[in-house]
């Protein structure tokens, strides 16, 4: 009879013993995922991006046809890209200690100011792109892309303590 009482106690069907995912093999709740904000940044940025991209090149290609789309396209990598590879690049680091993470932000920073200054100086004398389009796309990509990458981080669920 205590065979049948230790099995019964350890069986998850009793009724103290059900209690949802099980912790002890390491698999725990989503929530419990501390990269979750930064997930839901980087999917809610792209989505946003995806979205000015595709309203500018229909704007800007019927109002300027060529260069408008030219210019969005251009637009879109500058302002859209900018932003989303900061995100990424903490996302990558996200397991890594503070001090690494920040080097390799503030690095890919840098990189990513030195890449801009090079573009804008190779495209600066060309007419193949429409200046305005470039400039409405990279701002509503930086505004549209930022801000939805704040709300994906401030609306997500996960646990303060463990």
């Amino acid at each position: 009879m205590s065979n049948a009482s230790n099995s019964a106690a350890n069986s998850p069907s009793v009724a103290g013993g059900v209690a949802g995912p099980s912790t002890e093999s390491g698999s725990g709740s989503a929530y419990d995922d501390h990269r979750r904000p930064l997930l839901r940044a980087v999917r809610y940025g792209s989505f946003a991006l995806l979205i000015i991209a595709v309203a500018s090149l229909a704007l800007w290609g019927a109002l300027r046809g060529l260069p408008g789309i030219w210019g969005v396209l251009i637009g879109a990598a500058i302002g859209g890209g900018f932003i989303l590879m900061t995100a990424l690049s903490v996302l990558v680091t996200a397991n890594l200690d503070p001090a690494s993470t920040m080097a390799v932000v503030l690095g890919g920073w840098l990189l990513k100011v030195v890449v801009l200054v090079g573009v804008l100086l190779v495209i600066k004398d060309m007419a193949f792109y429409d200046t305005v389009a470039l400039f409405v796309t990279v701002v509503g990509a930086l505004i549209a892309t930022l801000g939805t990458e704040v709300w994906g981080i401030i609306t997500a669920r996960v646990t303060y303590v463990s």
